[in-house]
């Protein structure tokens, strides 16, 4: 290829890439090449290592991995209670890594909604269910009608199945009340984004069930976006897409969708699971595979018309 054919083959790159649509342009949340990087007794720890992530408005999503995967760093980076290292995370058009501390608050307050493991700390002991919903909106400043905070957290608590502990102070609630109350709470100032982590950690199976029809009857009926961090793989497995974090990126990604039998007119739920590839081209195998075909170091990549082969790489015999 001479000069000028290269010369012209570049420009015609750089004029794609200045058409293509920005990255996360279409997307609620904006996760882009994050880093998060923790210093402890002068030693280094990455906890996000380049983490790429979208999520689209109205999607009810959960994020798993293995302790020490990132999922609870990047969801306290998403929550503005942690800032990001490099790289470029965005909520509802909020820049993380541009907020200073009074835009910081007023994001907690009204663009997010969080959810505790810890049921205790959702909570304010000493205020009913209905003063601790209505509280978070006394505290954002904004002016209401007079009722209207009673009225935002009757409707609020009757939606998700609670109303009977309207009066109630945490100590007179189960478990699972006070979680529902904790959404509630979360919800008070009508978020772009609800995060939960760990939200059945410390209840039973049945609970929760209810704890996640909480989430999903949040999610259909006022259409808030909502994003689950979870070990629990009976709660992963009701959402449509979940999300798996390894070594501080994300790794594979499961989508679920229903199929209807047209013989029987039955519907089941099919899930298909994907590798992640990220906006550097990197690609995490999941574990399984390259232990089982010996994968190590390096493998071999043949590019076909319509994929990508890849293969073990075995020294060749002499």
């Amino acid at each position: 290829m001479t000069e000028s054919a290269t010369l012209q083959e570049l420009e015609r790159r750089a004029a794609a890439r200045r058409q293509s649509p920005e990255y996360g342009h279409d997307a609620l949340i904006t996760c882009d090449r994050l880093v998060r990087i923790f210093t402890a007794d002068g030693v280094e720890v990455q906890a996000l290592q380049g983490l790429d992530l979208l999520v689209r408005k109205g999607e009810l999503m959960a994020l798993v991995g293995a302790s020490g995967s990132g999922k609870s760093t990047l969801m306290n980076i998403l929550a503005g209670l942690d800032e990001p290292t490099a790289g470029a995370a965005k909520v509802a058009e909020c820049d993380l890594l541009a907020m200073g501390a009074k835009e910081r608050l007023r994001y907690r307050r009204e663009v997010v909604g969080f959810v505790w493991q810890q049921t205790a700390r959702n909570l304010l002991p000493y205020l009913t269910a209905a003063q601790n919903v209505a509280l978070p909106i006394q505290l954002s400043g904004r002016r209401v009608k007079r009722g209207a905070k009673a009225e935002r957290a009757d409707a609020l608590l009757t939606l998700l199945g609670v109303a009977d502990c309207r009066d109630r102070r945490p100590h007179q609630m189960s478990g699972g009340q006070q979680q529902r109350v904790a959404i509630a709470v979360a919800l008070a100032n009508e978020p772009s984004v609800l995060l939960a982590d760990e939200p059945t950690g410390e209840l039973d199976s049945h609970t929760a069930e209810e704890i996640f029809a909480a989430f999903r009857t949040a999610n259909e009926e006022l259409g808030t976006t909502i994003v689950i961090v979870t070990h629990d793989q009976s709660v992963a497995s009701e959402v449509r897409r979940t999300v798996a974090i390894r070594d501080g990126r994300t790794s594979t990604e499961i989508l679920r969708h229903t199929e209807v039998d047209t013989a029987t007119g039955q519907e089941s739920v099919v899930a298909r699971e994907y590798a992640m590839l990220d906006r550097a081209g990197r690609l995490q195998l999941p574990t399984e595979y390259t232990e089982t075909l010996g994968m190590r170091d390096r493998v071999l990549l043949e590019l076909e018309p319509d994929h990508i082969q890849i293969y073990p790489d075995s020294p060749k015999e002499s």
